[in-house]
């Protein structure tokens, strides 16, 4: 089969690999689509922390947001998988741990993260083996552009649901990426006051345009309270500026990566007596996520501007934009293109 190859940073190739099998406990995919992440982003440019701490090496093979059919199931599973669309929890916990036994397989210190950490084959390929237990069926409704945005979704989802926020409150969320668009589209539907801050024009123009009026650059931010503050960038300065931003009483939620460490004042936290949440992973978040884009409570369509094949997907992580590409943060891959 066809596959995307990660050889270095900056170097790739397309190449004719095995086919993965089905073997005990495990399921064969036929990929349909996979979404190009900021965490694939940094496996190219060689940044990735898991490179440096020995939880990644190259070559690998990238891609975590998926969705598929199922091909083949091993022994063990059940065989009315076999043809259902599905997509896949990313993280995969050993099992046995602490950690796993509380249902929080996403924190396990020894766990595979697909197309990540681990050695684990990611989805940029025509086939995909994973877990039969990590795998979400999707409803008729939940197209494979869907079913690739349920992952990044999850992650949102989560993220929204940390601020607390509804009817009559009012949420700031700093970077209308794909992350912070979904947070902001998911905290919408909550019934609350959604407020964006991103650093381009293009991006806020792109934010108003799906019904967020409200989208700032940093020093045209209004002095309004927040009762709450999602930071979803990766620059350094404002996981601080969303301790100040937020209202005392209010609640913080982190779910962006700066590539160096942030740094807040603890003495704000404890004096506006505020709550700080970490969001990694979508995995508790996957099925209400898969509801959400079932029953249209939220439409995360408008964000993927194109989708492309795989030979094109060394040059989307290289920074070029595909031909033709509408105005979302989001490039799908579709394995099946020739």
């Amino acid at each position: 089969m066809r596959a995307f190859v990660l050889t270095g940073p900056g170097e790739f190739a397309v190449r004719d690999v095995p086919e993965p099998l089905a073997v005990p406990g495990e399921v064969v995919v036929d990929v349909e689509r996979v979404g190009v992440c900021g965490t694939d982003l940094e496996f190219f440019t060689g940044d990735m922390a898991y490179l440096h701490q020995g939880h990644a090496c190259y070559p690998m093979r990238l891609g975590h947001e998926w969705a598929g059919r199922v091909r083949a199931v091993g022994a063990g599973v059940d065989p009315g998988w076999v043809g259902r669309r599905v997509m896949g929890d990313t993280m995969l916990g050993c099992g046995s741990c602490r950690r796993c036994r509380r249902g929080q397989q996403h924190v396990c210190e020894k766990r595979e993260e697909v197309g990540i950490r681990g050695g684990r084959a990611g989805a940029l390929a025509e086939r995909l083996a994973v877990p039969a237990g990590s795998l979400h069926a999707l409803p008729d409704s939940v197209d494979p552009e869907l079913g690739a945005l349920v992952e990044p979704g999850g992650n949102a989802l989560r993220a929204a649901r940390a601020t607390g926020a509804g009817p009559g409150d009012r949420v700031l969320v700093l970077g209308p990426g794909t992350i912070g668009l979904l947070v902001a589209l998911f905290a919408r539907a909550a019934g609350a006051e959604v407020h964006l801050m991103g650093a381009t024009e293009d991006s806020l123009a792109f934010a108003r345009s799906l019904g967020f009026p409200h989208a700032w650059r940093e020093d045209t931010l209004p002095d309004l309270p927040f009762d709450a503050v999602v930071d979803a960038t990766n620059a350094v300065h404002l996981p601080a500026l969303a301790q100040e931003s937020v209202e005392p009483g209010g609640r913080l939620v982190y779910i962006g990566l700066a590539a160096e460490p942030s740094l807040i004042d603890t003495r704000a936290l404890v004096l506006k007596d505020v709550t700080a949440v970490g969001i990694l992973s979508a995995s508790p978040g996957l099925d209400a996520t898969i509801r959400a884009y079932a029953e249209k409570a939220v439409d995360p369509r408008p964000l993927v501007a194109a989708t492309v094949a795989l030979d094109a997907t060394g040059a989307v992580l290289a920074g070029e934009r595909p031909p033709g590409a509408g105005p979302g943060p989001k490039v799908h891959v579709d394995p099946g293109l020739m």
